[in-house]
């Protein structure tokens, strides 16, 4: 890599064309790349809020809520009491169903371009992207609650 620097446009690289390539394909079940992280976020940590949603997966409180909002029309979230004012977010037995779908869709997507490029997904790279991921998220994404 000739610049350390040239990480973040090569990670953006990588983001808007897995987007571009999973776009359709979770298209045909009404549901965005977005709202695929949500959903997958959700199943991997029951009863999260929308706060949590946004904070693991960095993204803007009014996208989390918009999206949660179109994904719930779907019957595929459902929101219930949480502490105080909070709300819980859950998959319904709907959602639930989807998600292997949803992880074969994007574990497929990564495995082709590793097999594509030669890359071994158990690459020191891997750990360190994941250690920097931790650092800003506050959240080890491994782990579930």
């Amino acid at each position: 890599m000739d610049s350390l620097g040239n990480l973040a446009q090569d990670i953006s690289i990588l983001h808007r064309q897995y987007y571009k390539d999973t776009g359709s394909l979770f298209k045909e079940l009404s549901l965005n790349p977005t709202a695929t992280c949500i959903l997958l976020t959700v199943n991997d940590h029951p009863n999260i809020n929308q706060q949590e949603i946004s904070e693991r997966l960095v993204i803007d409180k009014s996208l989390t809520a918009r999206e949660i909002d179109r994904i719930q029309k779907l019957n595929y979230l459902s929101k219930g009491s949480g502490k105080g004012k909070s709300v819980t977010i859950n998959l319904t037995d709907l959602g639930r169903s989807l998600i292997p779908q949803l992880r074969h869709i994007r574990e497929q997507w990564w495995a082709d371009k590793f097999a594509e490029t030669g890359i071994n997904p158990d690459s020191p790279l891997m750990s360190s992207i994941r250690t920097v991921v931790e650092q800003i998220t506050g959240y080890n994404n491994n782990a579930k609650k």
